[in-house]
């Protein structure tokens, strides 16, 4: 019994030496955005494919694409409007998996701002996010035929706060569905003063919260197979954060070391964030990614990307994984 024991305790002590070590770079702050992973971490789920993986937080001087290119990170969660545009200058970033099917972006206006439809766009001031995430809202400028050097509309650059909208400096704001909005709420807006059009939608809504990799990295077939490993495990935590939002939502507040987090934000968050993940199983939607690659190459005389990119995604890692 005692050998059975010792040779048990010597095969777990050889499993945790030998475990691939894996960097998650996040594009925020610790925070239910963020659940899959914490979650597949917490429960194990990364021990069981024998990765070792730090989650690194984000923030407002946090740009994913920078740390992966400078070999800050092994993977990074980007939206992909940023990923296609840091490609097309030159930064071999590659979609491995999309945990994400639907986006969670969207404007949010006071109706005392006489914003009924997004035609009132025209003569008013609003708030937009940059750092990458600008490229979505100029698209859907661009197909409403409004110009945003001032003519048509103001753009405020927002910070990530929701004061230009309470201090009412911006008829409208950039918000999340899962956070940026119910900060507004929290604030003592009531719903009912509030009008928001979603991006998705407008059918103007592109890829959020995709997993990428640096081109070269996959021609490895060590890199490859972890990266198999890990976007199982991820997968498999969010499925679990889906169906279990509460108790996700405390596994975050547990990683957040800034202690900047609320429980009911949390949980009200990943309620919110449940119906993005949901319907994506990790494998990029190919329909999907034809329709953000259409949306960034619609700016008009300033296009996101300026060609279709090659190479931009691969389901080779979904496809072993999902096996």
């Amino acid at each position: 019994m005692k050998k059975l024991l010792l040779g048990a305790a010597m095969a777990l002590v050889g499993g945790a030496a030998w475990a691939e070590d894996v960097t998650l770079q996040l594009k925020w702050v610790t925070q239910a955005q963020f659940a899959g992973y914490y979650v597949a971490k917490d429960k194990g789920f990364y021990e069981e494919e024998g990765l070792n993986v730090t989650i690194l937080p984000g923030g407002p001087d946090v740009a994913p694409t920078q740390v992966i290119a400078g070999g800050g990170a092994d993977v990074v969660v980007d939206w992909m409007p940023s990923a296609l545009a840091a490609r097309e200058k030159g930064l071999a970033l590659v979609n491995i998996a999309q945990p994400f099917k639907s986006s969670g972006m969207m404007l949010t206006c006071l109706k005392e701002s006489g914003v009924t439809t997004p035609a009132d766009f025209k003569g008013k001031t609003l708030g937009v996010w940059f750092g990458g995430n600008e490229y979505p809202f100029l698209n859907w400028m661009n197909k409403l035929g409004l110009k945003t050097d001032g003519t048509d509309v103001t753009v405020l650059k927002q910070g990530f706060n929701v004061d230009p909208l309470l201090q009412k400096q911006a008829a409208c704001i950039s918000t999340m569905t899962y956070n940026e909005y119910w900060q507004v709420i929290d604030a003592g807006v009531k719903p009912e003063d509030l009008i928001t059009f979603k991006y998705e939608d407008e059918g103007v809504a592109t890829l959020e919260d995709g997993l990428y990799v640096m081109e070269d990295k996959l021609a490895d077939p060590a890199f490859k197979e972890k990266m198999v490993k890990f976007v199982r495990a991820s997968m498999k935590g969010w499925k679990y954060a889906e169906a279990n939002s509460d108790e996700a939502a405390m596994i975050v507040l547990e990683n957040d070391e800034t202690g900047a987090q609320t429980e009911q934000h949390q949980k009200r968050m990943m309620g919110e964030i449940a119906k993005l993940t949901a319907g994506s199983n990790g494998a990029l939607d190919e329909a999907d990614y034809k329709r953000t690659v259409a949306a960034l190459m619609s700016g008009g005389s300033d296009p996101v990307i300026t060609k279709e990119p090659e190479g931009a995604w691969t389901h080779a890692i979904t496809d072993e994984a999902l096996k």
